[in-house]
């Protein structure tokens, strides 16, 4: 069974090292709070579950080593990301609580890492239309 010997970060990746030699990475966007994490909080991290996992207590993030064993594939382009990048003055984290879901599953929509039903889709155009609304009620 491989296990985790050594975690560390580069290149907006995680990386790890096995006990049989190998390496993985994946791309931060997978892990938004990773991601948005500073260099301190990445590096106070430590490896439990029999070599297993990852933790971050200070974050709240674990990774078990299968996370590295899939294909991760990004999608920048994709719709949610497109309606983010037209307006970077939205919070995230706010957005995701006005939909009720957590901000990384809406960090992974607009990443492209993971993909929205066509409800969750309507669920945050409804949110942004909600804001639209709101600002153009400002007297």
């Amino acid at each position: 069974m491989e296990k985790i010997e050594k975690v560390w970060f580069e290149e907006n990746k995680i990386f790890i090292e096995t006990n049989k030699n190998k390496k993985y990475s994946i791309p931060l966007e997978v892990f938004p709070t990773l991601k948005d994490a500073s260099a301190e909080e990445r590096s106070d991290f430590y490896i439990w579950d029999e070599a297993q996992s990852i933790r971050w207590e200070c974050l709240d993030e674990d990774i078990h080593i299968s996370s590295f064993f899939k294909e991760h594939k990004l999608n920048p382009q994709n719709p949610v990301a497109k309606l983010f990048s037209e307006f970077p003055q939205l919070n995230v984290a706010e957005v995701a609580n006005m939909i009720g879901i957590h901000k990384n599953l809406l960090a992974q929509y607009i990443y492209g890492v993971k993909t929205p039903s066509d409800k969750m889709m309507q669920d945050i155009k409804d949110a942004l239309h909600l804001i639209g609304r709101k600002l153009l009620a400002i007297q």
